[in-house]
Protein backbone atom coordinates (compact mmCIF):
# COMPACT_ATOMS: atom_id res chain seq x y z
CA UNK A 1 0.00 0.00 0.00
CA UNK A 2 1.05 3.17 -1.09
CA UNK A 3 1.02 6.41 0.69
CA UNK A 4 0.55 9.58 -0.99
CA UNK A 5 2.84 12.78 1.38
CA UNK A 6 1.22 15.64 1.69
CA UNK A 7 2.51 18.66 -0.48
CA UNK A 8 4.55 20.82 1.69
CA UNK A 9 2.83 24.40 2.34
CA UNK A 10 3.87 27.35 0.18
CA UNK A 11 6.25 29.81 1.69
CA UNK A 12 5.41 32.95 3.55
CA UNK A 13 5.07 35.93 1.59
CA UNK A 14 7.99 38.32 1.64
CA UNK A 15 7.06 41.90 2.69
CA UNK A 16 8.08 43.95 0.13
CA UNK A 17 10.44 45.96 2.82
CA UNK A 18 12.13 42.94 3.49
CA UNK A 19 12.98 42.22 -0.29
CA UNK A 20 14.09 45.78 -0.29
CA UNK A 21 16.32 45.31 2.85
CA UNK A 22 18.01 42.08 1.08
CA UNK A 23 18.96 44.03 -2.53
CA UNK A 24 20.16 46.93 -0.38
CA UNK A 25 22.71 44.62 1.78
CA UNK A 26 23.52 42.74 -1.88
CA UNK A 27 24.39 45.82 -2.99
CA UNK A 28 26.50 47.07 0.18
CA UNK A 29 28.44 43.76 0.06
CA UNK A 30 29.22 43.91 -3.42
CA UNK A 31 30.55 47.67 -2.93
CA UNK A 32 32.07 46.68 0.64
CA UNK A 33 34.00 43.53 -1.81
CA UNK A 34 34.86 46.00 -4.28
CA UNK A 35 35.77 49.01 -3.12
CA UNK A 36 39.18 49.07 -4.57
CA UNK A 37 38.42 48.62 -7.91
CA UNK A 38 35.76 51.35 -7.70
CA UNK A 39 38.11 53.28 -6.18
CA UNK A 40 40.84 53.20 -8.86
CA UNK A 41 37.92 53.15 -11.69
CA UNK A 42 36.19 56.44 -10.39
CA UNK A 43 40.35 57.74 -10.60
CA UNK A 44 40.94 56.37 -13.98
CA UNK A 45 37.65 57.90 -14.95
CA UNK A 46 38.16 61.09 -13.86
CA UNK A 47 40.45 62.74 -16.66
CA UNK A 48 38.04 61.11 -19.27
CA UNK A 49 35.73 63.02 -17.35
CA UNK A 50 37.30 66.25 -17.58
CA UNK A 51 38.32 66.01 -21.30
CA UNK A 52 34.70 65.42 -22.22
CA UNK A 53 33.37 68.45 -19.76
CA UNK A 54 36.23 70.85 -21.23
CA UNK A 55 35.42 69.80 -24.37
CA UNK A 56 31.88 71.05 -24.60
CA UNK A 57 32.44 74.68 -22.95
CA UNK A 58 33.26 77.80 -24.71
CA UNK A 59 36.59 78.73 -25.48
CA UNK A 60 36.68 81.33 -22.52
CA UNK A 61 35.85 78.72 -19.98
CA UNK A 62 37.74 76.38 -20.93
CA UNK A 63 41.13 75.62 -18.73
CA UNK A 64 39.70 77.82 -15.80
CA UNK A 65 38.55 77.91 -12.54
CA UNK A 66 35.24 76.72 -13.41
CA UNK A 67 34.70 72.80 -14.05
CA UNK A 68 31.45 72.18 -14.97
CA UNK A 69 29.66 73.77 -18.74
CA UNK A 70 27.74 76.93 -18.26
CA UNK A 71 26.78 76.11 -21.80
CA UNK A 72 26.76 72.85 -23.08
CA UNK A 73 28.37 73.50 -27.08
CA UNK A 74 28.29 70.16 -28.88
CA UNK A 75 29.45 71.94 -31.88
CA UNK A 76 32.48 71.75 -30.92
CA UNK A 77 32.65 68.09 -31.84
CA UNK A 78 32.25 69.48 -35.61
CA UNK A 79 34.31 72.36 -35.30
CA UNK A 80 37.35 70.57 -34.99
CA UNK A 81 36.57 68.90 -38.67
CA UNK A 82 36.46 72.18 -40.07
CA UNK A 83 39.64 73.47 -37.90
CA UNK A 84 41.43 70.66 -39.41
CA UNK A 85 41.37 67.98 -41.72
CA UNK A 86 40.98 65.27 -39.18
CA UNK A 87 39.19 62.39 -41.91
CA UNK A 88 43.14 62.51 -43.42
CA UNK A 89 44.78 62.77 -40.33
CA UNK A 90 42.82 59.79 -38.88
CA UNK A 91 43.46 57.69 -42.08
CA UNK A 92 47.13 58.48 -41.37
CA UNK A 93 46.56 56.92 -37.78
CA UNK A 94 45.28 54.04 -39.14
CA UNK A 95 47.37 53.06 -41.77
CA UNK A 96 50.53 53.22 -39.65
CA UNK A 97 48.87 51.36 -36.54
CA UNK A 98 47.38 48.93 -38.66
CA UNK A 99 50.44 48.17 -41.19
CA UNK A 100 53.12 48.32 -37.78
CA UNK A 101 50.69 45.81 -35.74
CA UNK A 102 50.73 43.52 -39.13
CA UNK A 103 54.27 43.75 -39.16
CA UNK A 104 54.91 43.31 -35.78
CA UNK A 105 52.67 40.01 -35.41
CA UNK A 106 54.46 38.55 -39.06
CA UNK A 107 57.73 39.08 -37.26
CA UNK A 108 57.79 38.24 -33.72
CA UNK A 109 55.53 35.15 -34.24
CA UNK A 110 58.34 32.93 -36.15
CA UNK A 111 60.91 34.62 -33.51
CA UNK A 112 59.17 33.69 -30.59
CA UNK A 113 58.60 30.43 -31.33
CA UNK A 114 62.28 29.51 -32.47
CA UNK A 115 62.88 31.11 -28.56
CA UNK A 116 60.22 29.26 -27.16
CA UNK A 117 59.79 25.91 -29.03
CA UNK A 118 63.01 24.78 -30.59
CA UNK A 119 66.35 24.03 -29.08
CA UNK A 120 69.30 25.49 -30.59
CA UNK A 121 73.02 26.67 -29.95
CA UNK A 122 72.81 30.20 -28.86
CA UNK A 123 69.26 30.44 -28.04
CA UNK A 124 69.51 31.83 -24.36
CA UNK A 125 72.04 34.41 -25.89
CA UNK A 126 69.42 35.78 -28.10
CA UNK A 127 66.73 35.99 -25.89
CA UNK A 128 69.13 38.27 -23.91
CA UNK A 129 69.32 40.21 -26.45
CA UNK A 130 65.57 40.75 -27.28
CA UNK A 131 65.35 41.84 -23.27
CA UNK A 132 68.21 44.29 -23.88
CA UNK A 133 66.61 45.52 -26.74
CA UNK A 134 63.46 46.20 -25.03
CA UNK A 135 64.88 47.84 -22.28
CA UNK A 136 66.98 50.20 -24.81
CA UNK A 137 65.59 53.85 -25.04
CA UNK A 138 64.17 54.46 -28.78
CA UNK A 139 66.26 57.96 -28.19
CA UNK A 140 69.55 55.93 -28.58
CA UNK A 141 68.94 55.14 -31.98
CA UNK A 142 67.34 57.99 -33.24
CA UNK A 143 70.67 59.52 -34.81
CA UNK A 144 71.84 56.77 -36.63
CA UNK A 145 67.89 55.56 -37.80
CA UNK A 146 67.09 59.27 -38.99
CA UNK A 147 69.98 59.69 -40.70
CA UNK A 148 69.55 56.09 -42.84
CA UNK A 149 66.18 57.33 -43.13
CA UNK A 150 67.44 60.57 -44.68
CA UNK A 151 69.98 59.18 -47.48
CA UNK A 152 67.19 56.57 -48.22
CA UNK A 153 64.98 59.96 -49.34
CA UNK A 154 62.07 58.71 -47.06
CA UNK A 155 61.83 61.28 -44.31
CA UNK A 156 58.19 63.17 -44.60
CA UNK A 157 56.46 59.56 -45.04
CA UNK A 158 54.86 57.29 -42.76
CA UNK A 159 57.68 54.57 -44.16
CA UNK A 160 60.49 54.84 -41.49
CA UNK A 161 57.33 54.55 -38.52
CA UNK A 162 56.43 51.14 -40.18
CA UNK A 163 58.50 49.52 -42.01
CA UNK A 164 60.79 48.39 -38.50
CA UNK A 165 58.09 46.72 -37.18
CA UNK A 166 58.61 43.87 -39.75
CA UNK A 167 61.82 43.56 -39.18
CA UNK A 168 62.26 43.33 -35.18
CA UNK A 169 60.21 44.35 -32.23
CA UNK A 170 61.54 43.54 -28.81
CA UNK A 171 58.27 43.94 -26.62
CA UNK A 172 55.99 41.93 -29.51
CA UNK A 173 58.77 39.16 -29.14
CA UNK A 174 59.26 38.78 -25.42
CA UNK A 175 55.21 38.98 -24.90
CA UNK A 176 54.69 36.21 -27.20
CA UNK A 177 57.94 33.83 -26.04
CA UNK A 178 56.21 33.74 -23.07
CA UNK A 179 52.72 33.00 -24.35
CA UNK A 180 53.84 30.09 -26.29
CA UNK A 181 55.56 28.57 -23.49
CA UNK A 182 52.12 27.91 -21.62
CA UNK A 183 51.20 25.65 -24.14
CA UNK A 184 51.83 22.18 -23.95
CA UNK A 185 54.52 20.43 -26.12
CA UNK A 186 52.74 17.70 -26.11
CA UNK A 187 50.50 18.94 -28.58
CA UNK A 188 53.62 20.26 -31.24
CA UNK A 189 54.94 16.54 -30.92
CA UNK A 190 51.82 14.93 -32.06
CA UNK A 191 51.24 17.26 -34.75
CA UNK A 192 54.98 16.63 -35.94
CA UNK A 193 54.62 12.50 -35.84
CA UNK A 194 51.76 12.96 -37.98
CA UNK A 195 53.80 14.34 -40.51
CA UNK A 196 53.94 18.29 -39.96
CA UNK A 197 57.13 20.55 -40.17
CA UNK A 198 57.84 23.32 -38.55
CA UNK A 199 56.18 25.71 -40.46
CA UNK A 200 53.02 23.65 -40.39
CA UNK A 201 52.94 23.30 -36.70
CA UNK A 202 53.18 26.82 -36.01
CA UNK A 203 50.41 27.57 -38.52
CA UNK A 204 48.19 24.91 -37.65
CA UNK A 205 48.68 24.34 -34.45
CA UNK A 206 50.74 26.89 -32.46
CA UNK A 207 48.83 29.76 -33.74
CA UNK A 208 45.23 28.81 -33.45
CA UNK A 209 45.90 27.61 -29.86
CA UNK A 210 47.64 31.13 -29.57
CA UNK A 211 44.96 33.48 -30.10
CA UNK A 212 44.45 35.33 -27.04
CA UNK A 213 48.09 36.19 -26.83
CA UNK A 214 48.64 37.29 -30.11
CA UNK A 215 45.41 39.67 -29.84
CA UNK A 216 46.61 40.92 -26.60
CA UNK A 217 49.90 41.83 -28.39
CA UNK A 218 48.27 43.12 -30.95
CA UNK A 219 46.18 45.44 -29.23
CA UNK A 220 49.60 46.68 -27.33
CA UNK A 221 51.11 47.15 -30.38
CA UNK A 222 48.22 49.54 -32.04
CA UNK A 223 47.63 51.13 -28.94
CA UNK A 224 51.15 52.55 -28.61
CA UNK A 225 51.30 53.17 -32.74
CA UNK A 226 48.04 55.24 -32.09
CA UNK A 227 49.11 57.05 -29.33
CA UNK A 228 52.84 57.65 -30.68
CA UNK A 229 54.18 61.38 -31.14
CA UNK A 230 57.46 60.97 -30.80
CA UNK A 231 58.24 59.24 -34.11
CA UNK A 232 55.48 60.57 -36.34
CA UNK A 233 56.98 64.06 -35.01
CA UNK A 234 60.82 63.43 -36.08
CA UNK A 235 59.88 61.63 -39.22
CA UNK A 236 56.90 63.43 -40.75
CA UNK A 237 56.82 66.67 -38.64
CA UNK A 238 58.01 68.37 -42.28
CA UNK A 239 54.86 67.29 -43.83
CA UNK A 240 51.75 67.78 -42.87
CA UNK A 241 49.95 65.56 -45.25
CA UNK A 242 51.69 62.60 -43.39
CA UNK A 243 50.63 63.50 -39.88
CA UNK A 244 48.49 61.06 -37.60
CA UNK A 245 46.35 62.16 -35.63
CA UNK A 246 48.62 62.66 -32.62
CA UNK A 247 50.25 65.16 -34.67
CA UNK A 248 46.84 66.62 -35.34
CA UNK A 249 46.38 68.53 -32.04
CA UNK A 250 48.83 70.78 -33.09
CA UNK A 251 46.51 72.31 -35.44
CA UNK A 252 44.46 74.03 -32.97
CA UNK A 253 47.26 75.90 -30.93
CA UNK A 254 47.72 79.54 -32.32
CA UNK A 255 50.92 81.81 -31.73
CA UNK A 256 49.33 83.61 -29.14
CA UNK A 257 46.22 81.48 -27.97
CA UNK A 258 45.02 77.68 -27.35
CA UNK A 259 41.45 76.67 -28.06
CA UNK A 260 41.34 74.18 -25.21
CA UNK A 261 38.22 73.35 -26.04
CA UNK A 262 38.39 72.42 -29.60
CA UNK A 263 41.74 70.46 -28.49
CA UNK A 264 39.98 68.88 -25.75
CA UNK A 265 37.09 67.88 -28.51
CA UNK A 266 40.02 66.10 -30.60
CA UNK A 267 41.19 64.38 -27.86
CA UNK A 268 37.90 62.93 -27.31
CA UNK A 269 37.36 61.51 -30.79
CA UNK A 270 40.68 60.56 -31.00
CA UNK A 271 40.58 58.17 -27.67
CA UNK A 272 37.17 57.07 -28.52
CA UNK A 273 38.49 54.18 -31.52
CA UNK A 274 40.73 52.97 -28.76
CA UNK A 275 38.16 52.55 -26.27
CA UNK A 276 35.42 51.21 -28.01
CA UNK A 277 38.89 48.20 -30.47
CA UNK A 278 39.35 47.71 -26.16
CA UNK A 279 35.26 47.31 -25.39
CA UNK A 280 34.77 44.78 -28.21
CA UNK A 281 38.71 42.59 -27.35
CA UNK A 282 38.61 43.44 -23.67
CA UNK A 283 37.92 38.85 -23.42
CA UNK A 284 41.18 38.47 -25.62
CA UNK A 285 43.12 40.88 -24.08
CA UNK A 286 42.82 39.69 -20.27
CA UNK A 287 42.76 36.30 -21.42
CA UNK A 288 46.02 36.95 -23.18
CA UNK A 289 47.36 38.67 -19.88
CA UNK A 290 46.44 36.22 -17.52
CA UNK A 291 48.60 33.11 -19.32
CA UNK A 292 51.39 35.58 -20.41
CA UNK A 293 54.33 34.88 -17.85
CA UNK A 294 53.09 31.95 -16.16
CA UNK A 295 56.37 30.29 -17.32
CA UNK A 296 59.94 31.68 -17.15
Amino acid sequence: MTTISAPAPPAPPVHPREKFKRRWDKKLSFVATHAVGIALGVIFMLPLLFVFLTSVMKSDQAMTSSLWPAEWHFENFIEVFKKAPLLEYFGNSLLYSALATIGALVSAIPAAYGLAKLRWRGQNLCFMLVVVAMMLPPQVTVVPLYDLWVRLGFTGTLVPLIVPYFFFDAFSIFLLRQFFLTIPKDYLEAAKIDGCNEFRVLTRVLIPMAKPGIAATAMFCFLFTWNDYFGPLLYTGENKDNWPLSLAIASFRGMHHVEWNLTMAATALIMLPVIVLFVFAQKSFVKGITFTGVKG
